[in-house]
């Protein structure tokens, strides 16, 4: 299964390092294509958490892109945001990858990281901040769904 599906806690060492889950170590692999990153490392636009994408997923996301005037304010701020603090990662023999520091200041990690699984991406967040968004996903999900059945089923909740 080539999604990110689940939640997972691993410590981030002294030097920045931190262990992808092996789940998510082997859906990456899946998508991967020779010659390109693992997976690109970028700052979240909504949350304060660091936001893993598949090179073909960050692709598809910068695509739009290409649509726009390249010498416009519009593309340049959408270019900024989505290019300047994003970096390619490989994992290493043990599955480790580097959050650069710049990133791991964003998203407040310190000793324990958590992983999140989104499906077609991944999120770290440090443990709390995590917990948080996951209460607060829930809740506003339960209200987007209310009496008019799951979006996935139709049926009610």
């Amino acid at each position: 299964m080539s999604v990110f599906l689940g939640t997972h806690q691993n410590r981030l060492d002294a030097k920045g390092r931190v262990s992808i889950p092996s789940t998510f170590r082997a859906a990456l692999r899946a998508r991967a294509k020779s010659g390109e990153p693992l997976a690109i490392l970028r700052p979240s636009h909504l949350h304060p958490c660091l936001e893993a994408w598949p090179a073909d997923a960050f692709a598809a996301l910068t695509r739009p892109l290409d649509e726009m005037d390249i010498f416009s304010e519009d593309h340049d701020d959408l270019a900024t945001a989505l290019y300047a603090d994003a970096y390619p990662f490989e994992a290493d023999k043990e599955g480790r990858i580097l959050l650069p520091e710049s990133l791991r200041t964003y998203a407040g990690l310190t000793d324990q990281v958590t992983f999140m699984g989104l499906g077609r991406t991944f999120q770290i967040w440090d443990p709390q901040a995590a917990a948080d968004r996951r209460t607060a996903a829930r809740e506003r999900a339960r209200r987007l769904t209310a009496g008019r059945g799951t979006p996935a089923t139709g049926t009610p909740s």
